[in-house]
């Protein structure tokens, strides 16, 4: 790894960037084994915002040596300083199409490390990563919520139950998809909130 000779405003304004960002969200598929993984538009998604509040950008350029492929990645922050490392992969093939998807590879893996996010399962996972578990529903959402619950003659305490809280006012904010895809499954009348988050269960 190389840096700046001095990374004093650039370490602080990673360290705030990192308190607001998720992690990066399995949302692609790998067929062959049979698993999900954080695909590099996700890694990018998680970080994108955060480091544009916090003064921070990146790049990435394509690297060649006897070893292989890969990236060389360098993350700047506005007051000039900088922070660079190189990741490269062995390639099996010598084609195009096996460099490319080797340069795609390290280029997730290196935006990934060098921007320190963990990947998250879901949705609702990379909030709690960011600290939005804690979170109540806004007002909207709650109005929302309570509508549903008297159009489908729902039973507010076993849905409460449902979700641990005691009202639905207290119904945390990662929660609000989950449950608003929960009473529409109840009515069978789906509307524009149809994000469910995880497993949804109609015995509410």
């Amino acid at each position: 790894m190389r840096s700046s000779e001095s990374i004093n405003e650039l370490a602080t304004a990673l360290c705030k960037a990192q308190g607001e960002m998720g992690g990066a969200v399995k949302d692609s598929a790998n067929p062959f084994f049979k698993s999900s993984y954080a695909d590099l538009t996700s890694v990018i998604k998680a970080i994108k915002q955060p480091f544009a509040d916090n003064g921070l950008s990146y790049t990435q350029f394509p690297v060649s040596n006897e070893n292989g492929v890969g990236v060389s990645t360098r993350l700047m922050h506005i007051s000039g300083q900088w922070l660079e490392m190189e990741y490269t992969l062995p390639t099996v093939k010598k084609d195009p199409q096996a460099a490319g998807s080797a340069i795609t590879y390290a280029r997730r893996y290196a935006l990934q490390s060098i921007a320190g996010i963990p990947t998250a399962d879901d949705d609702a996972e990379s909030a709690m990563l960011r600290g939005d578990d804690k979170k109540v529903l806004s007002d909207d959402q709650s109005s929302h919520i309570k509508f549903l619950l008297e159009e489908t003659g729902a039973d507010v305490i076993k849905f409460c139950k449902w979700l641990k809280v005691d009202s639905v006012d207290k119904v945390l904010a990662i929660h609000y998809e989950r449950a608003v895809a929960a009473l529409e499954a109840k009515s069978n009348q789906p509307s524009d909130y149809q994000l469910p988050m995880g497993k949804v269960s109609s015995k509410i």
